[in-house]
């Protein structure tokens, strides 16, 4: 790995927690390599909250859902939503046609905190200005 930080896309702990996928092993190898290597991994808190959101519609179990958002949280650094990222993502969205929504977030997040890479299963963030998408299918098979 060339990088020593990089900034946790949803996608991933989605396929890592959830049901049987191609992507579930991969992802959940790509979180261990990071971490095993010291990989400073990183997460808008709005990344906490869509996990949670997801989880919980998928499961219907609160409480699991909850525990899996906060164990998420001990597992990366948590960077703030806040105005100048909510900007960042509304300037994201307008430019670039495959970022929308909370994808345009947690690009936005990474930019304004200086991480150039993003680990997700998502090929729109490969698009954005500044940022090098790593997927985890080659994370974990490296």
């Amino acid at each position: 790995m060339n990088f020593d930080s990089v900034l946790v896309d949803s996608s991933v702990p989605l396929y890592a927690l959830g049901g049987p996928s191609d992507l579930r092993q991969p992802c959940r190898a790509a979180m261990d390599r990071l971490a095993a290597s010291g990989v400073a991994m990183f997460a808008s808190v709005e990344m906490i909250q869509e996990v949670a959101f997801h989880r919980l519609r998928v499961t219907g179990d609160q409480v699991r859902a909850a525990a899996e958002a906060e164990a998420l949280s001990q597992v990366v650094r948590l960077l703030a939503f806040d105005q100048a990222v909510l900007r960042g993502a509304l300037k994201l969205m307008a430019l670039s046609a495959g970022v929308r929504g909370r994808d345009a977030v947690h690009a936005a997040t990474a930019l304004a905190h200086g991480i150039d890479v993003v680990l997700s299963t998502d090929s729109a963030f490969g698009s954005v200005p500044g940022l090098s998408l790593v997927n985890p299918l080659a994370l974990s098979a490296a």
